[in-house]
C-alpha cells in the first residue's frame, strides 16, 4: 500500500495528518489537497477484484479496508463520432448513477475510518445523489443542501435513501453558501473541497490506462463543473508517470456550459485569478457554477497536458444529447456538453484523425428524463 499521506494547503506549503479529517486549511481558510501518491505499476492491480478498489495499493486510505459497491470499473466502449472512431467510457453506469461515486465511495470510507458519522454536502444534483448512496450505506447521517430547481428526480433519489435534503432559492453559490453556514453543525464533505473525493476520481486515469491495454490515449475529453474528472485524471495519470509505468500523459480537455463557465472564462482570458461572470440556467445543470474552486489545478491539468477548456453552447449540448441517444447512449444533458465539445476539437482540428481519443460518460438520462423530453422534444 501506498504511504498514507498529509493534507497540505498548496498556497502556504503548511502539511496536517490525515487522521484527523478536514476539508479546509486552518492557516487560510482555503481548500486542502493531499500530497502527491507515489502510483502504481501493473503488478500492484488486484485482478480478482471488478471496482475501483483494484487499485486498493494506490488509494490512501488510513487503514487497508473498505466498504464497496461495485463502483467504477465501468466499460470502455468502442464507438463513432462525428464520424470516426472514439472510446465511451461509461462512468454514468455507477449504483448512483453517475461518476460522483468514484469520489465519494472514496471519501466516505475515509471519514468513516476517521469516525465521522454526521455529514453535510450541498450539490447541484448528482454528488448530492452520491453522497445519499453511500450516506446510507456506509452508516452515515447525511444533511444535503441543493438548488430548489435541482432535477426532482435527483432530490427525489436522495430523499428516498434517507438523506435530509434542504433546497434552496437562488444560485449555486447561494446553495454553498448555506451549507457552509452549517459547517459548525457536522463535518462538512463537500465533494469540491474534501481531497479524498480526488484520491476517488485519480482511478479513472488508471482505468482508462489499464483498459487502453497498459497504454494511454491521446486526448481524453469531460464535462466538467468544477473539474473532478479532469483533477483527477491529472494526479492519475502524474502518478504513473512518477512511478515509471507510462511516459506521456494524455492531452486533458475540459468541457464547460456556455451559460455558467467560470473556468472557462479564467482560461480565455490569460488569467490565474477567477473571472467575473454573469452565470445563467443551463441544460447542463450538473456543470453549472459561477465561481471555480480549484482553478490552480483544474488550469495545470490542462496546460501541461496541452490540452484545453471549452464552453458549449445551449444549442450545441442539445444536437449532442440527440446524437448520442441515436447512438444508443441514454445520458443527462450535462454528459452531453463533453460529447459537444469533442466535435468542435475535431472540427478545428485539436483532435486529429489519428488521435485516440476518450469520451467520458459521467450522468445517466434517467436522472434527468423530464428535461431530456424537453430539450429533444419527444
Amino acid at each position: 500500500m501506498s504511504t498514507i499521506p498529509d493534507y497540505i494547503n498548496p498556497r502556504t506549503g503548511n502539511t496536517w495528518p490525515v487522521s484527523t479529517p478536514r476539508w479546509c486549511a486552518e492557516d487560510d481558510g482555503g481548500y486542502v489537497n493531499l500530497i502527491p501518491g507515489e502510483g502504481l505499476v501493473p503488478s500492484d492491480i488486484n485482478q480478482n477484484v471488478t471496482s475501483l478498489w483494484r487499485y486498493a495499493k494506490a488509494i490512501r486510505l488510513p487503514k487497508m479496508a473498505y466498504s464497496s459497491m461495485g463502483e467504477g470499473w465501468t466499460p470502455l466502449v468502442p464507438s463513432a463520432w462525428q464520424g470516426r472512431e472514439i472510446l465511451m467510457k461509461m462512468d454514468f453506469l455507477m449504483p448512483s448513477g453517475s461518476y460522483k461515486d468514484r469520489g465519494v465511495a472514496v471519501m466516505l470510507n475515509y471519514l468513516k475510518q476517521t469516525c465521522v458519522t454526521e455529514i453535510l454536502e450541498d450539490s447541484s444534483g448528482n454528488a448530492g445523489s452520491s453522497v445519499a448512496t453511500y450516506g446510507a450505506f456506509l452508516g452515515f447521517d447525511s444533511q444535503i443542501f441543493v438548488p430548489a430547481n435541482a432535477p426532482e428526480a435527483k432530490q427525489k433519489q436522495m430523499a428516498v435513501l434517507g438523506a435530509d435534503v434542504i433546497a434552496v432559492a437562488g444560485t449555486r453559490d447561494d446553495v454553498a453558501a448555506a451549507a457552509y453556514a452549517e459547517t459548525g453543525t457536522r463535518f462538512y464533505a463537500g465533494h469540491n473541497l474534501q481531497p479524498y473525493f480526488l484520491e476517488g476520481t485519480k482511478t479513472l486515469a488508471f482505468e482508462i490506462w489499464e483498459q487502453c491495454g497498459f497504454e494511454v490515449p491521446d486526448a481524453i475529453v469531460t464535462p466538467m463543473g468544477q473539474g473532478g474528472n479532469v483533477i483527477g485524471c491529472h494526479i492519475g495519470f502524474n502518478e504513473l508517470l512518477n512511478a515509471g509505468t507510462i511516459d506521456r500523459i494524455p492531452r486533458i480537455y475540459g468541457i464547460q456550459a456556455e451559460n455558467a463557465a467560470p473556468y472557462y472564462a479564467a482560461w480565455a482570458s490569460g488569467s490565474n485569478v477567477p473571472v467575473d461572470i454573469d452565470a445563467k440556467p443551463t441544460i447542463a445543470d450538473g456543470i453549472a457554477s459561477s465561481k471555480p474552486v480549484r482553478l490552480a489545478e483544474v488550469l495545470a491539468a490542462v496546460r501541461e497536458t496541452e490540452g484545453a477548456l471549452i464552453a458549449v453552447s445551449e444549442e450545441e449540448i442539445c444536437d449532442a444529447l440527440q446524437s448520442l441517444a441515436a447512438g444508443g447512449f441514454f445520458v443527462e444533458p450535462t454528459t452531453a456538453a463533453g460529447a459537444a465539445g469533442l466535435s468542435r476539437l475535431i472540427v478545428d482540428g485539436s483532435i486529429g484523425s489519428d488521435d485516440r481519443v476518450v469520451l467520458v460518460l459521467t450522468g445517466s438520462g434517467l436522472k434527468a428524463v423530464d428535461n431530456i423530453v424537453k430539450a429533444l422534444r419527444v
